[in-house]
């Protein structure tokens, strides 16, 4: 039986996004293969994370695309573009809190592609007026990968519900956790 490279990066990254000190034998399970196997296809630990950093660019480049970020406002593009990232929520997840990834000069060409990409994005939506000027594109940027990565963590635990995976990223993103000063005021009594 063939091996899906993919299916196994997939089956690696759901296992380590939970578990990041997980053995390569674990990995070998949870993909339902062989640890032989496993090692032929990666020499070890560091060819496997970044094997799935790879196929976790592609994928979020996918979803950019997907997601017709030039069209339609900011805050449209930016609906879309978190519902085309749910589906690899999870690998987002493992990779941006996968320190040797952003280490040293070896760090993936990738990663500075899809910040300018998210980062337009939220310049646009500024210069719309739909998006806060008083926060840097790059904070942006950095906090929606956050949201998207703890997000995924908290549907896999369930502690949130995944059909209000897209809605919560977005909300807090755009509206905050500060209630309005409206909610806040007291009626004269």
């Amino acid at each position: 039986m063939a091996m899906d490279r993919d299916q196994v990066l997939r089956a690696a990254a759901a296992l380590l996004s939970r578990k990041s000190t997980a053995t390569m034998d674990e990995v070998a399970r949870a993909a339902g293969i062989g640890r032989a196997t496993l090692h032929r296809h990666f020499a070890g630990r560091d060819a496997l994370v970044r094997a799935l950093e790879d196929l976790g660019i592609r994928a979020f480049e996918v979803a950019f695309d997907n997601a017709r970020l030039h069209e339609g406002t900011a805050v449209e593009a930016l609906r879309r573009l978190v519902a085309e990232a749910e589906p690899d929520a999870q690998l987002l997840a493992f990779l941006v809190t996968e320190n040797q990834l952003f280490e040293g000069d070896q760090v993936n060409e990738g990663w500075a592609r899809l910040d300018a990409r998210v980062s337009a994005l939220f310049r646009r939506g500024q210069e719309e007026g739909d998006i806060r000027i008083d926060l840097s594109p790059a904070w942006l940027t950095e906090a929606l990968y956050g949201l998207i990565g703890t997000c995924a963590w908290a549907v896999m635990d369930g502690r949130v519900a995944a059909k209000d995976f897209q809605y919560m990223i977005i909300e807090l993103l755009l509206g905050g956790a500060r209630r309005s000063v409206e909610k806040l005021a007291v009626p004269n009594s």
